[in-house]
């Protein structure tokens, strides 16, 4: 199996590094327009049902459009590195692949957040709703930012060995 990875690799390295590139910067890019441009502007929204509504609606939007392309990056992540051999790149692949991981374990709490939250929405518990989301925006999605970036890093400084 390992020499078909490294053929697959030899023969779309191009489509696959392409593809995780493309995925990485769709999944850290629309992290960081949420938080810096559509979050802020939502807050401005007075009415606490219709501002929760869209922010649920976007939320639930962007979620399922990342989820394909945090596939996406973990399968051209295994060809890439079984494809490159990448046995000498010691600890900086770890550190990639457990930023990587760590983003998606933030990435389910969010998810399964927002889902418990439109449940208290759709009952009309908007308190409770409220409380479910504000760790998102002010803890969760700047952490995976963060890590995104440094991953973004480690993939261009990878890509150098």
């Amino acid at each position: 199996m390992k020499e078909t990875i490294v053929e697959l690799f030899g023969t779309y390295a191009n489509i696959i590094v392409f593809l995780h590139v493309l995925s990485a910067l769709i999944w850290v890019g629309g992290m960081i327009a949420i938080r810096l441009a559509v979050h802020p502007n939502l807050m401005l929204i007075g009415d606490t049902k219709l501002r929760l509504n869209k922010l649920l609606a976007i939320t639930g939007r962007f979620f399922n459009i990342v989820i394909p392309f945090i596939a996406i990056l973990l399968i051209t992540a295994i060809i890439m590195i079984m494809g490159m051999q990448f046995h000498e790149t010691g600890y900086l692949l770890h550190i990639k692949e457990g930023i990587w991981t760590v983003m998606t374990i933030n990435f389910v709490v969010m998810y399964l957040r927002r889902k418990k939250a439109q449940k208290f929405f759709d009952n009309n518990q908007l308190a409770d709703a409220k409380l479910t989301l504000v760790i998102i925006p002010k803890v969760l999605l700047p952490i995976n930012i963060v890590l995104g970036i440094v991953a973004l890093w480690l993939g261009v400084s990878l890509r150098g060995f």
